[in-house]
Formats: structure tokens, sequence, C-alpha cells
């Protein structure tokens, strides 16, 4: 554990006007305050604040954020008030802890929108002072290093957490080390296997490489020298979890990776930059489209370099970075880098360098979706969104760049220019050609956007379609505007016959004392995510009478069911305990909210599948029909919201079973084509129930495939897959 003294020496050798009183005040105060308590490894709970006070101390961050590291816990956890911290260190610091403390006493429903309000609780802090997130990720980071002590029920739901939102959002700031370290520790709890597979693999190719790798570096700096460039250059090898992730992502064999290993050329200026860049392309042959400019073109975590690949030495592909010292101290510790949050700057430069950083700026973009009105667990999905880390870059045909996840559409183009133009969009220009909506954009394109004046209601179904936290939101809100009043009358029926059931008076003022659980603004929101089948009715019961236990099954895991897509056209349901419904086998069904015997279906054009929000349609006599919310079909019913019933999955209750989906493949018209569609849905465990062939022209096909998946996420799986191979032109889901 370190010592007093010795935090205080830390500070002062980068700091030699540092506040020594207020650091022993600090450190003295958090020991008390934490007193007997311990951690789960057995360690006084004080190691873990100044341990964070000691990583802290690694980036030269100023007086007051270490302070905050080592009182960062004292509210949440000790008897410690805010209104203690600010009398006793001061409201900016007393601000700081406050925005590291969690909401205590939220008295939520789902856990899910617990955690989605602490973190936006936590990103509305960092958005007034940065220095917040650099003590939660230095918090977070020692709680990994410290993870096997964790039971191990926790363990994967922290690095989970870590992997989706911290190490992305230590990426987004700039703070590259951070990030590695942060991924690295989540990727060896969650897949110790693979961990330990791919660094032994990276520790023997490191070792049989060595001589090549230090002839790249010394022909690479004496080329350099000879042309007057004086050149710091450092090999550098790609972490476990990139190459894995990449492995993922691409489909690739380790072997088949070419950028396992690269160099960072650090350079005197910008102008030695471009110097060194063009010696290189002159001495090596260029890879093509490996090269990019983050100099004219900065991320938007502010990272600035040149990369390109040449075939160096050896006939070995050689990634290169090349970058000014200060370019180097951005990319490593981003944010953190910046001199203003080591020398105790004013609030006025804070504020400054905020208007300066692109890292800012996607931070209040990110602000406002979460002031826009969504509900928690929208928030939480599109803040893991706009955390994806590979990113492209557009053009508007006026120059505007337009930063983008990689797999983007026109779509979220449209929205990230205005959430007017997105919801007008009726089409798209790439580099000047007429495209589909769901072309997947690259860097560089120029994208023009086709409006229809007045339209303002996008179509439901571009929600599964975009990338982007924003897009996202925009459409669902679009989405909600067009049919609350519709779905509120649903949800209605739904909720009071919730309460018949569980024996509860029901009444608007019940409800609106206990919107606070739901995490909901009003009655009528609540109403209308009921009718959509977003809110379970019984969670509304227990939001006014907690007593109430939930109408769930008594756990029991279903068999699977036979044939080829599980669940077949016309099974006969029948309603056992409190919602389960089974087959006339006796084979459970995930499908909860049919509360008679009835005749069930899926819809015949295109079917539903887990993931999907869906609606049941009553026909008399027949029984009911179960459609994706996004189906065209439902259209048919909008003035008949009798017929309208609250379905939903109950995947808990589940073994893997297949549904049905329909997928149309456009495709050029050779042979093999047909072979490699059914070879892709087959490695990926899908199963093809019905296939239909037409020619579109003399060199395209259009087919038409019937699957069987196992859940949205299989189905996408799939269509992601088809869309990489050169002969397929477009691949869409077909609903109704």
């Amino acid at each position: 554990m370190i010592r007093q003294y010795e935090l205080v020496d830390r500070v002062r050798k980068y700091n030699p006007h540092t506040d020594e009183a207020l650091l022993n005040r600090a450190y003295v105060y958090a020991m008390k305050a934490h007193g007997d308590q311990t951690r789960a490894s057995g360690d006084p709970y004080f190691s873990h604040p100044l341990e964070v006070a000691g990583i802290l101390t690694e980036f030269r961050l100023d007086d007051a954020s270490i302070v905050a590291a080592l009182l960062h816990d004292t509210i949440e956890d000790t008897d410690t008030t805010r209104d203690e911290v600010d009398r006793l260190f001061g409201k900016p610091i007393g601000a700081l802890v406050d925005g590291l403390t969690k909401l205590k006493k939220l008295d939520l429903v789902s856990k899910q929108a617990a955690q989605a309000e602490n973190l936006r609780k936590l990103l509305l802090a960092i958005s007034e002072d940065v220095r917040v997130l650099m003590v939660k990720l230095a918090d977070r980071l020692h709680n990994m290093r410290t993870l096997k002590y964790v039971p191990a029920e926790k363990r994967a739901r922290i690095a989970e957490e870590t992997l989706d939102i911290y190490a992305p959002l230590a990426g987004r700031m700039g703070m590259q080390e951070m990030r590695d370290e942060l991924e690295d520790l989540s990727f060896r709890a969650l897949f110790p296997d693979a961990h330990k597979t791919i660094s032994d693999r990276l520790v023997h190719l490191k070792a049989r490489n060595t001589d090549i790798i230090a002839k790249i570096e010394k022909d690479l700096a004496r080329k350099l020298f000879e042309n007057g460039i004086q050149a710091d250059i450092q090999g550098r090898e790609k972490k476990p979890y990139s190459v894995w992730s990449k492995m993922e992502r691409k489909a690739v064999a380790f072997e088949q990776l070419s950028d396992i290993f690269a160099f960072r050329v650090i350079v005197g200026s910008v102008e030695e930059c471009y110097r060194a860049l063009g010696i290189v392309h002159t001495q090596w042959p260029v890879v093509p489209g490996r090269f990019k400019d983050y100099i004219s073109t900065p991320k938007q975590n502010d990272y600035r370099s040149l990369h390109t690949t040449v075939i160096g030495p050896g006939h070995q592909r050689v990634e290169l970075q090349i970058r000014t010292e200060e370019m180097d101290q951005l990319a490593e510790y981003g944010i953190a880098a910046h001199p203003l949050y080591k020398d105790g700057a004013t609030e006025e430069e804070r504020t400054a360098l905020a208007k300066d950083s692109r890292a800012y700026e996607w931070l209040r973009r990110t602000i406002e979706v979460v002031s826009e009105g969504d509900s928690p667990e929208e928030f939480l999905e599109h803040t893991k969104l706009q955390l994806f880390q590979d990113q492209v870059f557009c053009f508007t045909p006026k120059g505007r760049l337009i930063a983008m996840p990689r797999g983007a559409t026109p779509i979220d183009f449209a929205y990230e220019v205005h959430t007017n133009v997105g919801n007008s969009c009726v089409g798209c220009k790439i580099n000047g050609r007429t495209a589909p909506l769901v072309s997947e954009l690259k860097n560089g394109d120029e994208v023009e956007i086709i409006r229809a004046e007045g339209q303002t209601q996008p179509p439901a179904a571009w929600e599964s379609l975009v990338r982007t936290g924003k897009a996202r939101a925009a459409i669902r809100r679009a989405t909600r505007a067009a049919v609350r009043a519709q779905y509120a009358g649903l949800g209605r029926q739904i909720v009071e016959r919730a309460f018949q059931r569980a024996g509860k008076e029901y009444a608007d003022e019940l409800l609106k004392k206990s919107l606070p659980r739901l995490a909901r603004q009003s009655v009528e929101e609540v109403m209308s995510e009921v009718g959509r089948g977003e809110m379970l009715a019984n969670d509304v019961v227990r939001a006014v009478y907690p007593e109430v236990k939930a109408d769930r099954p008594a756990g029991k895991k279903a068999r699977k069911l036979p044939g080829a897509q599980g669940v077949k056209h016309g099974a006969t349901l029948r309603e056992v305990g409190a919602g389960e419904i089974h087959s006339a086998n006796g084979s459970a069904l995930p499908i909860v909210g049919l509360r008679s015997d009835l005749a069930v279906r899926f819809a015949p054009n295109g079917g539903a599948v887990p993931g999907d929000r869906i609606v049941g349609i009553l026909t008399p006599g027949e029984g009911v029909t179960v459609y994706p919310i996004q189906s065209p079909e439902l259209a048919t019913y909008e003035d008949q919201p009798e017929r309208w019933i609250d379905v939903r999955w109950d995947m808990e209750a589940a073994e893997v079973l297949r549904f049905p989906a329909r997928i149309r493949v456009t495709c050029v018209n050779e042979p093999g084509s047909l072979a490699l569609i059914t070879g892709v849905i087959a490695q990926h465990d899908g199963n093809i129930d019905g296939i239909a062939m037409a020619a579109l022209s003399t060199d395209f096909h259009e087919i038409t495939l019937d699957l069987g998946v196992h859940d949205l996420k299989h189905l996408n799986d799939i269509i992601r897959e088809l869309k990489r191979s050169n002969v397929i032109s477009s691949v869409e889901r077909v609903n109704g």
C-alpha cells in the first residue's frame, strides 16, 4: 500500500507547487472514513482509493483529481456527506466526488434501468468536468486488476461492462494505454483460454521474428537519417484482445493477420511527418488502400498520425505510424495529456479546451441523446452504439466531414447531418451514383441525401438497419410519436387486466406516484410501451404494488421442439400456470401473453424471431398470428385495436429453438452463387426451409429463402456474412 509521504512525493515530482497540506488532509480523512472496511481480497478498503490515486499520478494529474480519487468512495460507502466534502475540501472537489458516486436510492423495477441511470449520471458529470472520467477509469482499472478476488458470478458481469462501456469510453477520449489494459484484463476474465492461446502465439511469433524486426528498425532509421530526419523508431505488437477481435470481425485465422507487428516513427514536426512518408513510399512498395492521413483529418478522439503499410525488407508487410512527439503523447494519454489537467488550470481554461476537443464534441452529442427523453434501457443501448470503436469518415456534397461507426449506412449519415434530414430521407447518392439506403459506407465516400418534402415519419424497420445511437433514437421517437395514441389505448386495456388478475385496484394517480420506479416520465408513456410490448404489464403492477410477485412460470427449461423450425404454423397452445404456453405435445414455447386455448402461427410472409418486438393478431375461429412489430401487414389492423394481443418472447424459459425468418438475396448470375449462399447459411447454423429464385436480368438473380434461426442476432449474423461476398449485391429481411 502506498504510504502518505510516497503519494505526496509522486505528485511533487511533476508538480513542484502541489498543495501538500491538501493531499495529506485527504489521505487521513479517507483512511479514517473507511475505517475497518475491507475489500474482497481481505485488504483494507482504503488501499483501493489509494491505488486509484497512484494510477492518476502516472498521468500527472492535478491536486484536485488526486484528492477526488482518495475520496471517491466516501459518500457512497461511508457516512460522509456531500456537504461535508464541500466544507472540508471545497465545492469543486465535492462536485468531482459527487459525480463519481452512484445513485444509492434508486427504487427501480429493472436492474438494467438502474445501471443506465448511474451511467447517465456519470456521463453528465464527465460532460461538466473531464477529470471525473479520469478518476472513474482509474477506479475501474484497479477494480479490474483485482477482479480475481470478486465472486465468480459477478466477475463476468463486471468484465462485460468494462469491455462494453469503460474501455471504449477511454478510447473515445483518446486514452489508448488505459483502453488497452482494460480490454486485456476483460478479455482475460471472459475468455481465459483464448487469451492464453493468443498470448502464447504472440510470444512465439516475436521470438521467431526478432532478427527481422531489428533489421526493419535499423533500415528505416538509416534511410530517414540519410535524408536529414532524426527519428525515434519504436516496434509495437498488437494486444491479444485486438488480435482476437480482428480475427472474429474478419473471420480470419491468426496466420492471415498481416499487421500484428507495427512501427511508430516519432519525428520532430508535422512537416517531417510528410517528408518521412515520402521517403518510405519511395523506398518500399506501398500496399494499396492501406494509407490513412489522420493529421489532416483527425479522429473524433483528437488522434493524429499518418498510417501506411509497405512491403519492407524480407518481403514483410510493415505497418508504420508516423507522428510527432506531441501526437504520440495524445495517442497514448488522450485528454489526460493536455497540460491544462496537470497545472491547476482555471475553469475558463478547461471550458476553452472542451470547445476545441473533438472527443468532447462527441461526448456532448451523446449527452444530447440522453436528454431527449429516451428510456434508461434505450440510453444504455445508444451509449454502447456510440462507443463503437472502428469508424468511417464520409463527406457531404459541401465537404462537411461526418464520422460514424464502421458499418453505418446512408440512413445513419442523414441523421448525423440533422434529425429532420433523416426523417425526410427517401434515397441517396454515393459518390454521385444512386445507391440503396442500406449500403455500407466506406472511408472517403461523398453522400448526398435525397429528401421528400412533407415526409416526417421514417419507416419503423429502419431501426434494425442503422448503427448509430442517434439514428436509432430518432427513428424510435418518430415511430413512438406516430403510434403512441393507438398503442396507449391497447396498453391501458392490458394494464387494467393485469391489475384485475392481481386483485389490485388501478388508478392513474396511483401509477403517477410510481413512475420513478419504472424510470418513465408519464402514464401515457407507460401505456404506450406496454401496448408495443416494450414493457411488461406485470412490471407496472409491481411498481405500484411491490408486494405482488412476478407473474412468471416457475423457471422450468423448455425442451427442444421437433421439426426444422421448432415452432410450427398452426400449433395449438394452451395455458399452463401463470402465462407459460405449451404446444399440443407438451413442449413449452417461449411466448407469453396468450391465456386461453388458441391456435397460434407466425406471420406467413417472413415469420418472427426472438429479438423482434412482436404482437399477436386475433382472428375469431382461427387463432392468433404473431407478427414482428415492423411488419407492414399490421397496417391492415390499425383500426381494429380489439384484435391486438400483448405477447412477448420469454427466452429465459427456453433452450435452443428455431424460428421462421425470410430473407431476399440479390446475387450475380454465375455458377456457384447459390452454393456459396447455402454454404454461408450452413456454416452459421442456419436451416433452409424453402427457397425460390427469379431472374431480375441476365446478370442478376433474386433468391428468396425461408430460414430457421435461433434469434435476431443469429439472423443478423447470417445477413452480415452474406453481405461480405463479392457475388452478392444485396441482402434484406422480408416482413410481409
